[in-house]
């Protein structure tokens, strides 16, 4: 064997060219889907004036450092948290000839309750030491009363779950025409139950 034998050189120069043509060629030829998000208003950064808020519009809910569950001062239980929600934003004490009167609400129109889902807001205050299982429970129970209302009015208009429409919006199976269908459906029945839920700070612990 010719140990003097020189190997054959690759001539790679030309490999940046190719690299760059094909780099041109996916460009071209690829197609990048539009998204059609849900619009979500995010809080401005400058500072605003405080907004003068009625307490009965204000449904508080309160958990302490033994995972222990207020709401408006009173003790509850866990499981009937979601109830109680409900209760709160679909009040609609607000009369047919006022401002705000909500037709399609079904509670009880409490004078001590909400005026309408509009102005209806459920602030959350955690202590820091509550356990975070606790927490999250709270934060789903007061999640699953909006689905829960916002379920019934997508049933009684579109005859689906607004969950259900959720999950097919996000799914990407899901054609763009039809997202855009579902998105109008979705934020319609968003309007009608709009969720405003705040966490708050407060000096004091819960009790």
């Amino acid at each position: 064997m010719d140990r003097d034998r020189k190997i054959p050189e690759v001539n790679a120069g030309s490999m940046a060219d190719i690299a760059f043509l094909l780099l041109i060629f996916f460009l071209v030829a690829t197609s990048i889907e539009t998204d059609v998000g849900l619009d979500r208003k995010l809080p401005p950064n400058e500072a605003s004036p405080p907004i003068e808020m009625k307490e009965r519009n204000i449904f508080r809910v309160a958990l302490n450092k033994n995972d222990e569950l207020f709401v408006e001062d009173d003790i509850m239980q866990l499981s009937e948290l979601q109830t109680a929600a409900i209760s709160f934003l679909d009040n609609g004490a607000s009369l047919p000839d006022h401002e705000g009167y909500c037709d399609y609400c079904k509670g009880e129109k409490s004078a001590d309750s909400s005026e309408n889902p509009d102005k209806a807001i459920i602030s959350f205050n955690s202590d820091r030491e509550a356990s975070y299982g606790m927490y999250v429970s709270v934060q789903n129970e007061l999640n699953a009363a909006y689905n829960s209302l916002r379920n019934r009015e997508s049933n009684r208009l579109f005859n689906q779950n607004y969950v259900d429409m959720e999950k097919a919006y996000y799914a990407a199976e899901t054609k763009a025409a039809d997202k855009i269908a579902l998105k109008s459906n979705i934020e319609q029945v968003r309007e009608m139950f709009p969720m405003k839920l705040i966490e708050v700070e407060t000096n004091k612990k819960a009790k």
